[in-house]
């Protein structure tokens, strides 16, 4: 528990003064409450004061998780009273809020770090609201909706000197642990080429938004719902899941599935910033003779082409598949042998062999499998026995300096690129879409082209129509804080 300074100066009465010489006359000494409390005692100090903004569905389990360490769940914030019934009887003694910055701002002195698994489109204004209170945040995957918003956490996370993790558990499994080891070993050579895949969605994508407006449920908020987004109506199911699939709220398949299936080429293999990106899409039929794209809704399925520098200046190709697709199975698999697991996976293509793994990092495998039993590498890095959610707050106790936060497996200076990489995808498949008027013709200027990306500025340099998409305009009455 983050302790508050105790200024009490002149308003110290003459009683208490004296009562305190007096028992350091006596020769009494105080003894700290661990000692007192024998081997296993843990201090109300030693404790971490936690806030969970979005107490719902993953917002339930997430808080579940974190109550397993030395953590109270003192406060829980969402703006739908239903979505929030369990974890509000799960943690009967936090108080409860609607607004989170209303939370903040009347409780901060009483918490110490907050977790953020609210829908997509609200991660970056919560997280940063809580950083600049000194909090350390714990924010579900993808880290940010936005571009600027990833590399404004990631800066905000140095800044103020907090503990900090996204919610892409796999990062402290144990499966990336094996596979960095045998990459570090060599036996896969130098890797040229990646492939991920899932099969991901599984909410409706590439469709019209509904011209029926619904009601709105009794127990939601939606103006608190909609928050950083543009409003529009209420549409039946929209809440608790389907907003993955529209551009305003979520990040589709990209967003829910990549932090998980990327994230270990991208940390085997250090990866950075990309460098350019290019996708096709896939449509959905409107009636009979007619395919449609629309642009406020994901695609039903696509597939992104991203480029890296890699070390020793070999470039890197890394392959996203989504809505099913797959990859050309590896020559080395044998043919009812399952690749990844199955639906999703990643696959590293070096110089001198490959490895694969399905989702999480789990179930890692050198091709052919065979090998995989017949392979002993040391085992050079440590493992994570305490799991995500516990690892996190350990090291927030500790303290940013401490050796614990060192160890943090997917702190934003690693989260925030990735998420970065991710919404690289999102912007060349948004970008696809965009409309123009040439020669009294509709033509469509960002597809079937290669997007430079220039890091520094964050920028597209080669299609300005695509840099629209690098950072969002809040809805008034919203901001970052940058």
């Amino acid at each position: 528990m983050v302790q508050e300074k105790n200024n009490q100066g002149s308003h110290e009465s003459r009683r208490s003064f004296l009562k305190n010489g007096a028992l350091a006359a006596a020769g009494f000494m105080i003894v700290p409450r661990h000692v007192l409390g024998g081997k296993g005692f843990i201090a109300p100090s030693d404790r971490l004061r936690v806030a969970g903004i979005g107490v719902g569905g993953k917002g339930e389990s997430d808080l579940s998780e974190i109550a397993k360490g030395p953590a109270d769940i003192a406060y829980l914030c969402d703006v739908d009273t239903r979505r929030a019934a369990n974890s509000v009887a799960r943690f009967p003694k936090a108080k409860f809020y609607k607004d989170f910055r209303e939370m903040l701002d009347k409780e901060h002195k009483n918490i110490d770090a907050v977790t953020v698994s609210t829908p997509d489109h609200q991660h970056a204004v919560a997280a940063m609201a809580a950083m600049q209170l000194g909090k350390h945040v714990y924010v579900q995957k993808p880290l940010t909706h936005d571009i600027f918003e990833a590399r404004a956490l990631t800066a905000a996370a140095k800044k103020h000197k907090v503990v900090t993790q996204m919610g892409n558990q796999g990062a402290s499994g144990d499966g990336v642990r094996q596979m960095m080891e045998w990459y570090n070993a060599g036996l896969i050579g130098d890797v040229h080429t990646v492939y991920c895949w899932t099969d991901r969605p599984v909410w409706p994508q590439g469709i019209p938004w509904s011209s029926m407006k619904a009601e709105v449920p009794k127990e939601l908020d939606w103006d608190l719902w909609l928050g950083t987004a543009p409003y529009k109506d209420y549409i039946d199911k929209l809440v608790p899941f389907n907003w993955r699939g529209w551009w305003d709220y979520g990040t589709g398949a990209l967003g829910d599935m990549g932090c998980h299936i990327i994230e270990p080429p991208f940390r085997i293999l250090g990866l950075g910033y990309p460098k350019s990106v290019e996708c096709s899409v896939g449509s959905v039929y409107v009636d009979e003779f007619k395919r449609g794209y629309f642009p406020e809704s994901c695609p039903p399925s696509s597939h992104v082409i991203l480029k890296f520098d890699g070390k020793n200046g070999k470039e890197i190709t890394l392959h996203w598949m989504d809505g099913g697709i797959q990859p050309e199975r590896p020559e080395e698999l044998g043919p009812n042998e399952v690749m990844g697991d199955g639906g999703n996976g990643a696959i590293l293509i070096g110089d001198k062999g490959k490895m694969m793994c399905g989702t999480y990092g789990r179930d890692p495998q050198l091709l052919p499998t065979s090998k995989t039993k017949q392979t002993t590498v040391p085992q050079t890095i440590a493992r994570v026995p305490e799991g995500h959610y516990v690892q996190w707050v350990n090291a927030a106790i500790a303290g940013a300096n401490s050796d614990k936060n060192k160890l943090i497996s997917s702190p934003f200076s690693i989260a925030g690129p990735l998420t970065e990489t991710l919404l690289m995808a999102n912007l060349a498949i948004r970008s696809f879409d965009i409309k123009k008027e040439k020669d009294g013709r509709t033509s469509f200027p960002g597809r079937y082209i290669k997007l430079l990306w220039d890091s520094k500025e964050m920028k597209i340099t080669n299609f300005d129509d695509a840099n629209q998409f690098v950072k969002r305009t809040y809805r008034q009455g919203w901001s970052l804080g940058v």
